[in-house]
């Protein structure tokens, strides 16, 4: 796809949104169960089941996907998406580009061994490699606006609203 294709697709879609802001708002849904047998929880990810269990560091088998890892690949899924959208429209020269993002965590936290550990990230790395011939501020804009139009990056750079909740 060229920039010309993507501003075409994109268009009546931005002026819907200009015309009524209403229409951009949705709302996105994830949805697991419990699993009966194991400390795991079986995710529907529209494409098949994901099982998330525990990660060995805190007594996990391995065999199931972890969640912290999840998300670090939700991050990296968006950020590649966002970072090859921008780099179209702006028509920047990309023959190739990988993401990667990795993050620290300190199990003590979430197994409640150390009441000052955190529970979580401390910090996460996101890095792209890429191949480009493209000047340094080119790449700088291409970044900054990978950035800025990332929503996983967005959404764990400022905080959102959090609620939790549980009903019978």
């Amino acid at each position: 796809m060229d920039a010309t294709a993507l501003k075409a697709m994109q268009a009546p879609l931005k002026q819907a949104y200009r015309d009524d802001a209403s229409q951009a708002l949705i709302t996105l849904r994830a949805k697991g169960s419990i699993d009966d047998q194991s400390v795991a929880c079986k995710v529907e990810t529209g494409r098949a089941i994901a099982i998330a269990g525990l990660h060995p560091a805190t007594g996990g088998s391995g065999l199931e996907l972890c969640s912290g890892d999840m998300l670090l690949e939700a991050l990296v899924a968006c950020a590649g998406v966002t970072l090859k959208a921008v780099a179209t429209a702006l028509e920047f020269k990309l023959s190739a580009a990988t993401v990667e993002a990795e993050g620290d965590l300190d199990f003590r936290g979430t197994l409640g061994v150390a009441r000052d550990a955190p529970v979580g990230f401390r910090a996460i790395r996101l890095n792209f490699s890429l191949d480009t011939d493209e000047p340094q501020e080119r790449i700088d804009s291409l970044l900054k606006l990978t950035e800025r139009y990332c929503v996983v990056f967005q959404t764990i750079n400022q905080k959102p609203e959090l609620t939790v909740s549980a009903r019978r």
